[in-house]
């Protein structure tokens, strides 16, 4: 299938490493060229250079500084662009009774406002071009949030809200806005996170094995396994494409069907 992405620009946050990176990956595959962004100097410059047509940037757009300068470094390098990818964000510790309000508010500045304020930098061009794509990396917890880390999951939820009244706001103008909110998603990371667990509770010595647990205790789905990152960026991909010109507002959720609802 012909996803007629050749020719367009793109700006994946955080894609100098994890889900981000084989997103960035993805659209230069089809033919976009690609900003890929650390948020440190010097973070996605390895990357870039093993992919053709691709650029790398940098900030801190946790901050209102460093995100003015991955949008002038994207603008600068790639002209225009048409699609903002905002995977950027994170995860930290946290609990009812111990999370200070430092705590929430830089779970905001890091999952939140780092989209936003992204969004009111490049979707004036993006009118101007009267075609877009703007798409915010969410989670099911924004559905289905856990007793803990309460913070993260309300911040996750309030992307997968920002993107229903953008979509609202940015009516007629030839951009469309969702959300993709993955379940659990194999990476490098989880995978050695879980291979300590595993160790401790005997869930023994084999990814398979390991997995099965998973399934059974953390993550039970219908599928029987947790998503690839190539899935995950394959979806992405997709709507970012014209040919997902009538998917807007939508909050799209991977997950083998963990979370059980129409």
């Amino acid at each position: 299938m012909d996803l007629k992405l050749q020719g367009k620009k793109a700006l994946v946050t955080g894609s100098d490493r994890g889900t981000g990176e084989i997103i960035a990956k993805t659209l230069a595959a089809e033919g976009v060229t690609v900003a890929f962004h650390s948020i440190k100097s010097g973070g996605s410059d390895t990357i870039s250079k093993s992919v053709d047509n691709s650029v790398a940037v940098w900030g801190d757009i946790s901050k209102e500084e460093g995100t003015l300068q991955v949008a002038q470094q994207a603008l600068d390098s790639l002209g225009i662009v048409d699609i903002l990818v905002n995977n950027y964000g994170t995860a930290s510790q946290g609990f009812w009774t111990k999370s200070s309000s430092f705590d929430w508010i830089d779970m905001y500045q890091k999952n939140v406002l780092s989209a936003a304020r992204l969004i009111q930098l490049l979707s004036p061009q993006m009118k101007k071009l009267k075609w877009g794509r703007i798409i915010q990396l969410g989670t099911i917890g924004s559905n289905q949030p856990n007793s803990i880390m309460p913070h993260y999951y309300a911040s996750k939820s309030a992307l997968a809200n920002i993107t229903v009244s953008l979509a609202k706001e940015l009516s007629n103008t030839g951009i469309t806005v969702n959300t993709i909110s993955p379940g659990l998603i194999h990476t490098p990371e989880i995978e050695a996170g879980y291979r300590i667990r595993a160790q401790k509770k005997g869930w023994g010595k084999t990814w398979e094995k390991i997995l099965e647990n998973i399934v059974k205790y953390d993550f039970p789905n219908p599928v029987g396994r947790i998503a690839c990152r190539e899935e995950i960026a394959d979806v992405v991909v997709f709507i970012c494409s014209p040919r997902a010109d009538y998917i807007n507002g939508q909050n799209i959720r991977i997950d083998g069907g963990a979370v059980r609802y129409v």
